[in-house]
């Protein structure tokens, strides 16, 4: 770190760097210009080699490996009912999720037992909903609760509704009887953390896509595929939590409890889940966040519900029927989340004041209890109660809004939008994107493995040297280096905004207060949402994809570079003051370099939220990995390579994460 001052032999001692860190700059340099050699280097031979060896591939041409996937997907589906794997294993799991998931159905959405209706009907439905919100939150949930349900019904997208909250409420069922455990599992033994860790962060870096088709392959396309993959995306995010929480408990509380003659069975249950109680539930929270995006995407394979909506509006461009589903989606997301951070809030407050908090509620929740119990009486029994009255006038005149400023902003800013999205295509992605594929592959691949070297290191380099090789292995190089393409773009976009915001917020609590439920609350919303508006805006194109990336990945990145500039010592910055900076000089010397490790770490958490966006953009026209993944489903002699892409997918996501985490550690050393 260096900061330009007039007398430095008056430096205070804060803003002087230590002894070591000139190795470090000089080491920080090095690899600025490695950098910098091997991209000068690269244009060097693309100038002279432009076209050659390419290896791309015509949107129906199969090559040997996608052949023998259709034909590995046509021996099981001959073999299905015969095969001892597929009668007692495979085909009895999905018969299990399917008969979870119809149960659920047929409670709250589905027609059931010879009945036009379900069997608790609209009523009984938001009574129970507001309900359990007042009792494990507060009355504001109940009453938010209450509304958000109404309001489903008022859109004309009941039924739908009730679906995705059917598999959503049955994939987290299933998810957290495994993640809790494991998740407990993890916290008090550190070898199973240590083998659990890596297969996690694989798991939550592959993108939504990934999952769905390999499934498909062994439950086949349908409900219950759909929840087996929102159980497998699911589980991730409690299992770290829940080990985080155990390994968070002070150790001088657990040596207490073994003081006092404790098995480890009590410990555990009178001690360390009572004290992660708060922490377990934000666990819960985040895996039912990961249900609903996931559930939403599983309309590709069949899933029921709101994403079906918004699938099949999305391929026939009808913006307001996407606007009014993805509405729904949002809605759905604020309320489950409120509902689940207000329990983790009441947690906190129980474990506090134990007994004593919950006195003057029992009677109040004993009423409550008989009030909803009336309403389900009465909405099983009486169709006014079942059928949600109306025919959604509401979703109509949402549909018809969204239509007419669909309308209005292609015939009024189309000027404006259409110069954004050509300077940005024309003078900043298509050269990018020449460059990757139009490149020789073993030259991108030398390239790629160099810069994981420089960036992240001898192993990074090693990583990146086995994905680019088996991503020449899938048959789609080209199509991965599109994908590439638009993914890098997107992220250094991101991380414009993430800087500029970040260190906004950093530097002013104010703006932090008033930046930062904003971006939690676009965080709730499932990457189908952010596709709406922007195709309204851009049409189905590429550049639709990443500026619906960019906006989804931002609030990550900018929370990120926020709370790294915020942990930056206030002795440090006032002593950078006292010497005279400026404000840029402090931000660009002083903040953005000791905020480096989270600077990389946005940088990682950027690229793995663009990469999920952009190949769910393959729905609106952005092509690539993301519509050979999409086609694969739609188009029975594809499978094979809409299979390929999804591996496609993984290994750049594997080569990412690899790479950034790796330099996020050197930045931090």
């Amino acid at each position: 770190m260096t900061v330009a001052v007039e007398k430095p032999e008056k430096t205070d001692p804060a803003v002087a760097p230590p002894h070591p860190a000139p190795a470090a700059g000089r080491r920080r340099v090095g690899r600025s210009a490695a950098v910098a050699a091997i991209l000068v280097g690269w244009l060097v031979l693309f100038a002279v080699l432009r076209g050659k060896q390419t290896l791309s591939l015509a949107a129906a041409d199969l090559t040997g490996l996608h052949r023998w996937f259709n034909d590995v997907n046509d021996s099981i589906g001959a073999n299905r009912d015969s095969n001892p794997v597929f009668l007692y294993f495979f085909n009895e799991i999905r018969l299990v999720i399917d008969h979870l998931v119809t149960f659920v159905q047929d409670l709250i959405s589905q027609p059931s037992a010879g009945r036009p209706v379900p069997q608790i009907g609209w009523l009984g439905v938001v009574g129970i909903a507001g309900y359990v919100s007042w009792a494990v939150g507060n009355w504001r949930v109940a009453l938010l609760a209450v509304a958000g349900f109404t309001f489903f019904g008022l859109q004309g997208l009941w039924q739908e509704s009730m679906d995705t909250l059917a598999l959503t409420l049955s994939a987290v069922f299933v998810a957290l009887l495994f993640a809790i455990p494991l998740g407990v599992w993890a916290g008090l033994s550190d070898r199973f953390n240590r083998i659990v860790t890596p297969l996690l962060d694989l798991m939550q870096t592959m993108p939504t896509f990934v999952y769905l088709a390999p499934l498909t392959l062994f439950f086949l396309i349908g409900g219950a595929s759909a929840t087996i993959a929102t159980v497998i995306y699911a589980a991730p995010p409690a299992i770290r939590i829940t080990a985080h929480a155990i390994r968070s408990v002070p150790e001088t509380t657990a040596e207490a409890a073994d003081s006092l003659g404790a098995t480890r069975r009590q410990a555990l249950v009178k001690v360390l889940l009572p004290m992660s109680k708060r922490t377990v539930v934000m666990g819960v929270n985040q895996s039912i966040m990961a249900a609903l995006a996931m559930v939403t995407i599983a309309a590709l394979i069949d899933a029921p519900g709101l994403g079906k909506t918004v699938v099949q509006a999305l391929q026939s461009l009808d913006v307001g029927t996407a606007f009014n589903a993805g509405l729904a989606i949002v809605v759905m997301a604020i309320v489950l989340d409120r509902v689940t951070t207000a329990a983790s809030a009441r947690a906190e407050a129980a474990r506090r004041s134990k007994n004593r908090f919950l006195a003057w509620r029992r009677p109040l929740l004993g009423v409550g209890a008989v009030v909803t119990a009336v309403l389900v009486y009465l909405s099983h029994t009486y169709l006014w109660a079942a059928e949600f009255p109306g025919g959604g006038g509401a979703g109509s005149g949402i549909a018809s809004t969204a239509d007419d400023v669909t309308t209005w902003a292609q015939d009024n800013l189309s000027g404006l939008t259409n110069a954004f999205r050509d300077a940005l295509t024309n003078g900043l992605l298509n050269p990018f994107q020449s460059l990757l594929t139009d490149s020789p592959w073993w030259l991108v691949g030398a390239v790629l493995i160099a810069l994981g070297v420089v960036l992240g290191g001898p192993r990074a380099g090693v990583t990146t040297l086995v994905c680019a090789g088996l991503l020449v292995g899938t048959g789609l190089w080209s199509d991965a280096m599109t994908t590439l393409a638009s993914t890098l773009v997107a992220t250094v976009l991101v991380m414009a905004l993430g800087i500029v915001f970040g260190v906004w917020m950093g530097r002013s609590p104010l703006v932090d207060r008033m930046l930062r439920p904003s971006l939690d609350a676009a965080q709730v919303m499932p990457p189908f949402v952010y596709l709406v508006p922007f195709l309204a805006l851009f049409g189905a194109t590429r550049f639709t994809a990443i500026v619906a990336a960019v906006v989804y990945a931002a609030p990550v990145a900018i929370k990120i570079i926020a709370d790294g500039v915020r942990a930056v010592p206030e002795t440090t910055v006032e002593a950078a003051t006292a010497a005279g900076c400026t404000t840029w000089q402090i931000i660009a010397k002083v903040q953005l370099p000791m905020s480096r490790s989270a600077l990389t770490l946005a940088t990682n958490q950027g690229l793995i939220y663009v990469l999920s966006m952009v190949v769910v953009g393959g729905l609106v026209g952005a092509g690539a990995l993301g519509y050979d993944v999409v086609a694969g489903f739609s188009q029975g002699e594809l499978y094979g390579k809409g299979l390929a892409a999804g591996l496609a997918i993984v290994l750049l996501g594997v080569m990412f994460d690899r790479i950034t985490q790796a330099a996020a550690r050197r930045a931090s050393a």
